[in-house]
């Protein structure tokens, strides 16, 4: 139906439930986990979206009981030990959050489940957000070790202010989608069960509306989020030191074998 060629992706299935919009739904497992290739498809599919003239809206959202939770635990491992592929990861997250902020289709997130690390980027980076109030979403980066980086400095203070954003962030706590909402850290939160009719009636609307007069009100919004790209850039630089150290291979590790981290004995600067 697109006027633009999509590839085949092996973790991403697309589809047209109305007009004009399209919807992107991460598949890969009982938790849709990211491994490279999606982590990768997921940074570069909305520069085609941006091409695309059919469609006017897209719905990005997870199979199953989860929207994603974030990178598994072989990427992670690899970032941790292949600075080469450290590189690829730094590149591929900028671009992320570089190439949502600039397709200027409006993006509506589905969120039916958990969302965490990379995932949560993805949810919260769209334009609207649509929350199941029992999805439970949490940053994750400070307990595997390293800083918060992906999008959570860029937006988390322009969506719930400085102080809740130091709280959530550096204690990594979860939200549920109903406290979410009440944050301001997403926009709508609907039964379990409304979350994929919420984001159709959203995006149909938006589907029917003029597309420039759209476009042209995301890209002005979007220049708040673009005043904060040095704090960004900082959090993704040191996001992705972090992997180097010792803190990162303790959180893995107390990921790996289903404990608490004990971050007490590391060097500290």
């Amino acid at each position: 139906m697109g006027s633009v060629i999509y590839p085949e992706y092996t973790s991403l299935k697309l589809d047209w439930p109305v007009e004009r919009v399209l919807r992107i739904t991460i598949s890969r497992g009982a938790m849709n986990s990211m491994n490279y290739e999606l982590h990768h498809d997921l940074g570069g599919i909305w520069r085609l979206i941006d091409e695309d003239t059919n469609v006017n809206a897209v719905i990005v959202t997870g199979e199953g009981r989860a929207f994603s939770a974030g990178g598994d635990f072989d990427m992670v491992d690899d970032i941790i030990n292949d600075h080469h592929f450290r590189m690829k990861m730094w590149k591929d997250g900028r671009q992320l959050v570089e190439n949502m902020l600039a397709c200027g289709k409006p993006i509506i997130s589905a969120i039916n489940g958990p969302a965490a690390g990379g995932g949560l980027a993805v949810a919260l980076l769209a334009d609207i957000s649509i929350a199941s109030k029992k999805a439970k979403l949490v940053d994750g980066h400070t307990s595997l070790g390293v800083a918060a980086d992906d999008h959570a400095v860029a937006i988390w203070p322009l969506l719930v202010g400085m102080a809740k954003s130091k709280y959530f962030l550096m204690l990594n706590e979860p939200v549920t989608g109903e406290e979410a909402e009440r944050m301001g850290l997403v926009s709508l939160a609907v039964e379990p069960d409304e979350v994929m009719e919420r984001a159709l009636s959203v995006a149909t609307r938006l589907a029917k509306g003029a597309p420039e007069a759209i476009r042209f009100t995301k890209i002005a919004l979007n220049n708040w989020i673009r005043s904060a790209w040095p704090s960004f850039e900082a959090s993704l630089a040191f996001g992705i030191l972090g992997f180097t150290g010792p803190e990162a291979k303790e959180g893995l590790s107390a990921l790996k074998e289903k404990r608490p981290p004990n971050f007490d004995p590391l060097s500290h600067v």
